[in-house]
């Protein structure tokens, strides 16, 4: 029987980007932007009618208190992890992958930021099934946005062409790039932003962080 997904949301950054409406005290990922849920509430409830395990929540100290209250408005259930100090997503993965495997090794984890706006629900859960056979199999799984615009504040990957599963093999990563260059890499077709979540096991995730 193959193993429940576990979501593990990634709530610690300050959301500098968007101040003054985000704040440090109240960063972007806990304000509501659109419709009545904040951006983590939402992130919480891509999963609710799927059959998974509980969220693990990985947050800064001080969030603490928010993180529980809106959890707990949502009648959601789960685990927190606060970080002793600001680190950046990797490590924040990488902790709760430890946590993980201390039960199960081969626990399916997606570790998700909880800073978007995702609407269709149903969509990304079908991207998610399409990616979990790779995910068993022991490989990183990340998910791609089709660009819409020569964007410079994304970064990309870069896909091979041919599909296997449904899924395709990524050839690089490329970070935010100026605007000529992010103009010829959506001419090519071959680029998606990167939407910095990714599915593996928490075994995956640990080996290689040590490569």
């Amino acid at each position: 029987m193959k193993p429940l997904i576990t979501p593990v949301v990634l709530c610690g950054g300050s959301g500098s980007r968007l101040w003054p409406v985000s704040r440090k005290s109240m960063p972007k990922q806990f304000l509501s932007f659109a419709e009545n849920q904040s951006l983590f509430e939402n992130t919480l409830l891509r999963f609710t009618n799927a059959e998974l395990n509980k969220p693990v929540v990985v947050a800064a100290q001080e969030y603490k208190f928010i993180v529980a209250r809106q959890m707990a408005d949502l009648n959601i259930v789960g685990q927190i992890i606060l970080e002793p100090e600001p680190r950046n997503t990797a490590p924040a993965i990488l902790a709760a992958a430890f946590h993980l495997a201390t039960s199960n090794p081969d626990a399916i984890m997606i570790a998700l930021p909880s800073d978007h706006y995702l609407p269709d629900h149903e969509q990304f859960a079908t991207a998610v099934n399409v990616g979990l056979n790779a995910a068993y199999e022991g490989k990183l799984v990340t998910f791609g946005i089709e660009p819409t615009r020569p964007e410079t504040g994304f970064g990309y990957i870069k896909i091979e062409n041919e599909k296997r599963d449904g899924c395709y093999s990524v050839a690089a990563f490329q970070e935010k790039p100026a605007e000529a260059k992010a103009i010829e890499m959506l001419e090519t077709g071959d680029y998606l932003w990167n939407s910095g979540m990714f599915m593996a096991t928490a075994n995956c995730i640990i080996e290689l962080a040590k490569s």
